[in-house]
């Protein structure tokens, strides 16, 4: 097709400047100069290339859009209200940045309608469109067939000299590896358009051109003009900061002034779109439940990581939706199931883009963000392996993904000291607590196979919560009174005793510790219960009657575990952790260094039962429900 050029068009662009200026002057906050500079591609790409129904902004095949420079969000809003979806009227154009509206001040993914995903930390948008478009590759190769195109989306990604600066964007670059068909803009194809300012047919040549490069991603480099038309065009006065009044009425006299009213850029037609199509749900197959294994105190001694080798193993055939991979660790993650296909182009005969396993490398960061972009896209289940101090690489990207709801599954492996002699470069003590502390997200640290199958339950049930599953290298023992069933509780009681002068509460390899300790403090007459909490979070959303009947008011509660002990006090009286950097060892010296062994456990234990004895004690648990409760 060649380029036609539109009565229309320069009053459209007029129009995206003119409310970029304004809607930014009357909150007096934003970013107005990108939004002004990139307003001919943003009309050139919307008006002539974009498919999609603001009627069913979910529809599944529609052209995926990443302003991965959010702060530009006044652009995505104003085209958005211009294309006609209905969380933006002019009325929320008017409440930009302002309390409970549809336009906060970067954009959010489930909070505004069109919306693929969040923005805002420069450089996560671009691997969230490399996530995907490896999302619609991945489905087009699976599902597409000669005649019935079933997946055909493009996937489009607006970025700055911010993003690109950003080391996320250069490690999101897997897409050069993976060659995706779509149109992310990755290392690949390159078109240079010489005049973003005013060169709609270069700009239009140049989408053309990538759009017919169908075996890599390509980028377009669009040379703009920040806070075009404003007297301090091309200054970085014009990026963060309102425009001055009387400048604003200056861009609006411009020749090709235009009001809200102007005619609005339209999407090209939604060819073969379904527009009764109700928004895309993603359900797991009926019973996948079944799958999971289930052990017996009998059971040999297992590495969690191993146990989670098996789920995924049996979870694979179960649901389809699952799609794998590791950063570049996957013999130590043990992430990939014994069927897996890479996802890789065919023709670097490693695999195929029908493949459920994805290679990573060494880019947590970006891997995260990527995986993201897949849950973004609505049809996969990402789950990806590293080490779990390595997980820290990537909380920027963890963040966003609780932040926007993304149910995705990060397997993070050698969980504590007991890796051994790697270190405390690699052995995480604080990594648990920065992870349970940010809203959204759930921390699992399970204790044996029943508790790990019980994570990935929970996991996979929560369609709008990532999850942290932490996993040991070192074997870990099969505990009786463990179930799938308590686990997803999130606490439970492992063993009951009514007459206990001490409770000791632990998560992961530190309940058998705790196991330990209750018959060596039973030789010395000290009765014990123990309590596995192998998800706060999930166990603080039980009701209070629950949570009392497993940490109840009246005698001490110690907590054992192997991090930081902070965070441990809304649950217990006393704390038993370590409060340094590890060391390098192996693994049984590090436990008896950092006094982690069942006598130590004992010995802290019976130290507890003395300093409160005689008195009664009131649950941090029934003390925090007192205190909220105003």
């Amino acid at each position: 097709m060649t380029f036609s050029k539109a009565a229309s068009d320069e009053k459209a662009i007029a129009t995206i400047r003119c409310l970029a200026a304004d809607v930014v002057a009357k909150s007096n906050s934003g970013h107005p100069g990108a939004p002004m500079g990139m307003a001919p591609m943003a009309h050139t790409l919307f008006s002539r290339f974009m498919t999609v129904n603001p009627a069913h902004a979910k529809w599944i095949n529609r052209d995926r859009f990443v302003l991965s420079n959010g702060h530009a969000c006044a652009l995505i809003y104003i085209l958005n209200h211009l294309l006609g979806y209905k969380d933006l009227p002019m009325e929320q154009l008017k409440a930009f940045r302002q309390i409970d509206s549809k336009t906060p001040g970067h954009p959010e993914t489930g909070h505004t309608e069109g919306i693929e995903v969040t923005t805002g930390p420069l450089g996560q948008g671009f691997a969230n469109s490399v996530g995907l478009a490896i999302a619609q590759a991945n489905l087009a190769a699976t599902f597409n067939k000669d005649g019935f195109p079933l997946f055909t989306n493009s996937t489009y990604m607006f970025t700055g000299d911010g993003c690109l600066q950003e080391g996320i964007s250069v490690r999101g670059r897997l897409a050069r590896r993976t060659s995706s068909s779509a149109s992310s803009p990755t290392d690949g194809t390159s078109r240079t358009s010489s005049d973003g300012d005013k060169d709609l047919e270069g700009l239009y040549k140049a989408i053309e051109a990538a759009k017919k490069v169908t075996d890599k991603p390509s980028i377009i480099r669009v040379k703009t003009t920040i806070g075009f038309g404003s007297k301090q065009q091309g200054l970085a006065a014009t990026h963060g900061a309102p425009l001055k009044a009387d400048d604003i009425e200056g861009v609006k006299a411009k020749p090709t002034r235009s009001g809200p009213s102007s005619s609005r850029p339209t999407a090209t037609s939604t060819q073969g779109a379904r527009r009764d199509r109700p928004p895309h749900r993603r359900q797991a197959p009926e019973g996948w439940e079944k799958a999971l294994p289930t052990y017996k105190p009998a059971d040999d001694a297992i590495a969690s990581r191993k146990l989670s080798e098996t789920v995924l193993g049996k979870l694979a055939d179960a649901i389809p939706e699952l799609l794998g991979g590791s950063a570049d660790l996957t013999g130590s993650n043990l992430t990939r199931w014994g069927n897996a296909v890479d996802f890789q182009h065919p023709s670097t005969q490693l695999g195929d883009y029908s493949g459920k396993y994805i290679r990573y490398g060494v880019r947590e960061h970006a891997m995260g963000a990527i995986m993201n972009g897949l849950d973004a896209y609505g049809m996969h289940i990402p789950t990806a392996g590293t080490f779990l101090n390595f997980v820290s690489y990537a909380i920027g990207a963890v963040r966003l993904s609780a932040l926007s709801h993304h149910r995705v599954i990060w397997v993070a492996t050698h969980d504590s000291i007991g890796l051994g002699e790697d270190g405390p470069t690699h052995q995480p003590i604080e990594t648990a607590i920065a992870l349970r502390a940010i809203p959204n997200l759930m921390f699992w640290r399970p204790a044996d196979g029943n508790e790990v199958s019980g994570a990935y339950l929970v996991a996979l049930q929560s369609k709008s919560t990532p999850s942290v599953l932490a996993l040991t290298r070192q074997n870990l023992p099969q505990l009786e009174g463990s179930s799938i069933e308590k686990t997803s509780k999130g606490g439970y009681v492992l063993v009951e005793n009514k007459d206990a002068d001490i409770t000791l509460v632990a998560s992961g390899s530190e309940v058998a510790l705790c196991n330990e300790a209750v018959a060596k403090l039973s030789d010395k007459g000290i009765k014990c219960r123990v309590v596995s909490i192998p998800c706060f979070s999930v166990f603080d959303a039980q009701p209070i009657d629950y949570r009392l009947s497993v940490l109840p008011s009246g005698k001490p509660i110690l907590s054992v575990e192997a991090y930081s002990t902070l965070g441990w006090a809304k649950y217990s009286h006393a704390q038993h952790g370590i409060n340094t950097f590890g060391a390098s060892a192996p693994a049984k010296e590090l436990f008896k260094k950092f006094k982690m062994t069942g006598d130590d456990v004992a010995a802290k234990a019976q130290h507890v039962v003395k300093v409160f004895e005689g008195q009664t004690l009131v649950s941090p648990v029934e003390l925090e429900a007192k205190l909220l409760a105003y």
